[in-house]
This record gives structure tokens, C-alpha cells and sequence, in this order.
């Protein structure tokens, strides 16, 4: 099992932060979409992501044919922006049991969207989505890509150093 991001990305994502997601066809042709919630385990290796079926139909038709996604996690005070990739994708519909994720991402998006200026409103109307209408896409990150603006913008993260033993 091959760690990808370290603790502070975890910590990053885990906060609850702007995600956006995407994909491609078979033509390479892309589609991206706003994500209206997000997870991670505390280990990283699962990442979960919410997008509203209705608005979502291209991606998620993608997503289904290749397995492939893209996920860019950005803090909108700061720019901080991860992008995690994955090749094995998988849906399934949203239950109650999200309901708690859904609330704690949309009230850390209000926090965060906050200090850039933008009330509460906004943020409620930018992630409304009805229950029956949200799909979460759940996957393991196989690369992770530092994109904050700046000179290390587009480098691969090196996965953290895996714990050594030492024998007497």
C-alpha cells in the first residue's frame, strides 16, 4: 500500500476545502465539476467525493467507463492547492450515513469562503444539493500533485518514507 500524500495534505483536504472534479472520455475529451462535499480516511487512502447527479452526468459517465479522476483541493484564502489522482473510481448513491460529512464540508466551506468575502448564502447556494441527488465517488490516490501558484506548481509529491526497523 503506497502512501501518497503526507499528514498535512491529509489535514488539508480533511479540513473541508474547495474541491473540484474531473475526468475524461475515451476521446480525452474532459469534463469537471464542482464537488459538494468531501472525505478522507486519516491515512489517505481513501478519498471520497459528493457531486449532485443532476449536474454532473458527463463526469460521472466518464468516471463509470474509465475509473479515472482527478480531484484539485484548494483553500481559498490561501491558494494551497492539491490535485490527487486516482485509476480505479468507484459510485454509489448517498445515504443518511453522509449527512454528517455533507454538514461539516459545507460548514467549513462557509468558513473558508468566508474570509475571502462571501457570506453564508452563497456558499449554501453553490452546495445545495437534495440527498437523492448527490453520488459519492470514492477512490485511492495513486499520485498527488503540488498546484499552488508558485515555483513548485505542477510537481509530483514524493510519497513520505516508510518506516524503517532497525535490527540489533
Amino acid at each position: 500500500m503506497t502512501v501518497v500524500l503526507d499528514p498535512d495534505h491529509i489535514a488539508m483536504v480533511a479540513k473541508g476545502v474547495s474541491a473540484i472534479v474531473a475526468s475524461r472520455d475515451a476521446d480525452l475529451r474532459p469534463s469537471i465539476m464542482r464537488a459538494v462535499g468531501s472525505h478522507i480516511s486519516a491515512d489517505g487512502q481513501e478519498v471520497t467525493v459528493y457531486l449532485r447527479r443532476s449536474q454532473s452526468g458527463q463526469l460521472l459517465q466518464d468516471i463509470a467507463h474509465t475509473g479515472e479522476i482527478a480531484v484539485v483541493f484548494s483553500v481559498p484564502s490561501t491558494h494551497q492547492t492539491l490535485q490527487v489522482k486516482a485509476r480505479r473510481a468507484t459510485q454509489r448513491p448517498a445515504t443518511d450515513g453522509d449527512l454528517p460529512v455533507l454538514q461539516a464540508y459545507l460548514q467549513s466551506m462557509v468558513q473558508e469562503v468566508g474570509r475571502v468575502g462571501y457570506g453564508p448564502q452563497y456558499v449554501g447556494a453553490m452546495l445545495a444539493a437534495p440527498l437523492q441527488d448527490v453520488v459519492a465517488v470514492t477512490f485511492t490516490p495513486t499520485s498527488a500533485f503540488d498546484q499552488t501558484p508558485g515555483p513548485r506548481a505542477g510537481a509530483e509529491l514524493c510519497a513520505p518514507p516508510t518506516p524503517t526497523v532497525s535490527l540489533p
